[in-house]
């Protein structure tokens, strides 16, 4: 009898497992305490802290591409926040378009910045962008096109190593430059932002928050699923053997190439697929998104967490933010200090990440039970 798909793709994966339930709990838990509890009851939970554990699955999507696109292919991309902004933005417009008469100027067809700016006329690429299924579309779309062109290019072109890093984070920062530009039509430095609906429905509203924090994490889990589901098959065993000796591979007749565009592409996808989900529940969009700094703390996320494991990029998104939340606030003008040292501490005392004291702490326990028996 066949295996359930389900449970082949977990299968030896116990780490992943026990992530994803943890969130499971916590998702379940926050949106019971917002929604069924009064607000007047120490164990209400705000409709901030639901959108900041939203962003945090978010964040924790965009560091599990990275993981599919480092820990198992070995391309360390600094410019993936490039694909997370573009999907950002891709539906930051379809939000701008819901607004409608309701904004500050009442221009029914015009955003605001557009209005303050004098256009004219909504700019060609805006088209489409009140239809939600267009914006769904260009939110993978976009970032796959990019993914591809340049992935088509510089791995033609047998870019790789450190060469590969300094590229993408000079298309990051090219693009930056760019989105901050105001005749591009996306808002400038400001980026875009007072967003009313999202499907016709209130994004202030607590119902609409929580569906979104839930959402973001079948989102998660899904994507989770497509990474295991693509390492568990033959085509996640290429595309290891492509990462510890790309030569040898390709000397076995593999189109390393086309292997290396794919996964790009699948990286991308599931990058601009967090950056939509992020858009939203922040209610702002803006060009630092594009900043290589940004790009430069998402490695460390999946460094700290534990690079080629997935489920460790997932932990490491959530340690580092919630960290990053606390300490801005609480010691802003030591944290990127603290940040830069546990990387270095890491990777020095925990080359494996948080990922790697688990197995640690696991590994004892399974031998005492062999000698046990």
């Amino acid at each position: 009898m066949k295996e359930p798909i389900l449970v082949k793709i977990f299968k030896n994966d116990s780490g992943g497992k026990i992530v994803l339930s943890s969130l499971l709990v916590l998702v379940a838990a926050v949106s019971v305490s917002n929604l069924l509890i009064p607000e007047n009851s120490v164990f209400h939970i705000s409709s901030f802290t639901v959108s900041l554990i939203g962003k945090y699955l978010a964040f924790a999507l965009l560091a599990l591409s990275l993981d599919l696109l480092w820990g198992y292919l070995g391309v360390l991309s600094l410019g993936h926040g490039a694909f997370f902004a573009l999907g950002g933005y891709a539906f930051a417009m379809y939000l701008m378009r819901q607004i409608g008469e309701r904004g500050v100027y009442g221009d029914p067809v015009l955003p605001d910045f557009m209005v303050f700016m004098n256009y004219k006329e909504l700019p060609w690429f805006w088209y489409g962008f009140d239809n939600p299924f267009f914006a769904v579309l260009i939110v993978i779309s976009a970032p796959a096109l990019l993914a591809f062109i340049f992935g088509f290019f510089a791995f033609k072109s047998k870019v790789n190593g450190v060469y590969l890093s300094i590229i993408t984070q000079a298309l990051t920062y090219a693009l930056m430059l760019a989105f901050f530009r105001n005749d591009m039509g996306f808002g400038g430095n400001n980026g875009l932002n007072d967003f009313k609906d999202i499907f016709g429905f209130d994004l202030q509203s607590p119902y609409t928050k929580v569906s979104l924090l839930i959402a973001s994490f079948i989102a998660l889990v899904l994507g989770y699923a497509l990474c295991r589901f693509i390492i568990n098959s033959k085509l996640g065993r290429v595309i290891v053997s492509i990462r510890d000796s790309e030569s040898r591979t390709g000397f076995l007749g593999y189109r390393v190439v086309s292997y290396k565009i794919f996964i790009f592409v699948v990286s991308a996808v599931l990058a601009g697929v967090a950056g939509a989900l992020y858009t939203p529940q922040v209610g702002i969009i803006n060009p630092n998104l594009f900043a290589p700094l940004f790009s430069i703390e998402l490695v460390i996320w999946v460094a700290i967490g534990g690079r080629g494991t997935l489920y460790g990029a997932v932990v490491g998104a959530f340690v580092v933010n919630f960290a990053s939340t606390y300490f801005t606030s609480a010691l802003a003008e030591v944290w990127l200090y603290a940040l830069g040292g546990l990387f270095v501490l890491v990777t020095l005392f925990l080359p494996k990440g948080m990922a790697g004291l688990f197995t640690k702490i696991k590994m004892p326990s399974i031998i005492k039970a062999r000698i046990g028996k």
